[in-house]
């Protein structure tokens, strides 16, 4: 079975989310395959900058203003002490409505 290129690109792209202590955000599209970046990502985060060179620019981050990592695909390889498989992110909205519907 042969997949589209589109596919195979997506399969090799890791999109990675930074959030910093000052409320702002930062999103990157990486060329690393989210398996191998799994493997890389305490590595990364232990280094005092991160630095992206994006076509029209180049971004530093330091890693000691990051609070927060999302990354997508899902990394289910990474397993241990401080990992919680099948978790689920509450909405606000979910986090509101609990409790106020009777369930019969």
């Amino acid at each position: 079975m042969r997949s589209s290129f589109a596919t195979q690109a997506q399969a090799n792209t890791t999109q990675v989310t930074f959030y910093f202590d000052n409320g702002q955000s930062e999103t990157f599209n990486i060329s690393v395959p989210a398996a191998t970046f799994s493997q890389q990502l305490p590595q990364f985060l232990a280094q005092p900058v991160l630095t992206f060179h994006l076509t029209d620019q180049t971004v530093v981050i330091y890693t000691a203003k990051v609070i927060k990592v999302e990354v997508k695909p899902p990394m289910p390889q990474i397993q241990g002490e401080g990992t919680f498989p099948n978790s689920q992110r509450v909405t606000a909205m979910q986090r509101g409505a609990a409790g106020r519907f009777p369930v019969e």
